[in-house]
C-alpha cells in the first residue's frame, strides 16, 4: 500500500494592505491581543497571529497587485509542487493571470492566480533560512 502524503494546504491567511503599518500593528497587538511573529522594513510587512488565526499586513499606497486585488492568501507546504499539479490548467489561463512561483523579499515563495472576477488567490510557503 502506498504511503499517504501529508496534506499540502495549511490555512488561509487574509492579506491586508494598509496605508500605514504602525497603527495597524498597534490595533492588532494592543486591541486584539495578536503577536507580531514576523516583521520587515522595505517593504514594510508583518505577520501577526493569535491562537492559530493570522493576518499578513503590507504597507502599501495601493490596495492592488498590479491590476489585481489581493483577496486570499493560502499557506501551503510546497508552492512548486502545487504549481506542477495545476500547470496544465494554468497554461489555459489568459496571459498575465498567473505570476510565479516567485521568491518575495518578505520571506515567502508565492504563486498568484487571478480569478475570473479579478480577485487574486496567493499561494505561499515560507522560504527556508538563507533562501531568497
Amino acid at each position: 500500500m502506498a504511503e499517504e502524503q501529508p496534506s499540502n494546504f495549511i490555512q488561509i491567511t487574509p492579506f491586508m494592505h494598509v496605508q500605514d503599518i504602525e497603527p495597524a500593528l498597534r490595533f492588532f497587538t494592543d486591541v486584539l491581543g495578536f503577536k507580531v511573529l514576523y516583521r520587515t522594513d522595505g517593504p514594510s510587512y508583518a505577520y501577526v497571529e493569535r491562537e492559530g488565526c493570522a493576518f499578513r499586513i503590507l504597507q502599501s499606497t495601493e490596495a492592488r497587485y498590479g491590476e489585481r486585488d489581493f483577496a486570499y492568501y493560502i499557506d501551503v507546504r510546497d508552492v512548486d509542487a502545487l504549481y506542477a499539479e495545476l500547470k496544465p490548467k494554468l497554461d489555459a489561463r489568459p496571459p498575465g493571470d498567473v505570476v510565479g512561483p516567485k521568491d518575495q523579499g518578505y520571506g515567502q515563495r508565492e504563486l498568484l492566480i487571478r480569478m475570473p472576477d479579478g480577485n487574486v488567490l496567493a499561494f505561499g510557503a515560507a522560504l527556508k533560512k538563507g533562501q531568497s
